[in-house]
């Protein structure tokens, strides 16, 4: 997959208080990258404890269920939109439907 925009990822986790997001957000970029996914069902095989949104958005628990990254599927063509990425308490304040 690709996966658009690594850099998202990697200003999130620079950020002061969530340096411990680092490792687990390379960990699902790098798995991303290699992935085929072609539909909802493909990311829940390997992610159980993600949860479909409407319009294609996924939401995937971080580091233990302390971070929440949206991203927005476009299966056809094999790309991941990073849509938003945060702690719970963030995420909580957000519509995940539409960011």
């Amino acid at each position: 997959m690709r996966v658009i925009s690594k850099k998202t990822l990697v200003e999130f986790y620079e950020k002061k208080g969530v340096k411990d997001a680092k490792g687990p957000l390379e960990t699902w970029y790098r798995e991303a990258k290699k992935a085929n996914w072609k539909s909802w069902t493909d990311i829940k095989e390997k992610y159980r404890s993600a949860s479909p949104l409407k319009d294609s958005r996924v939401v995937f628990n971080i580091g233990g269920n302390k971070y929440r990254l949206v991203v927005k599927m476009n299966y056809p063509a094999k790309i991941v939109f990073i849509r938003f990425i945060g702690t719970h308490k963030e995420y909580d304040s957000i519509d995940a439907e539409v960011i």
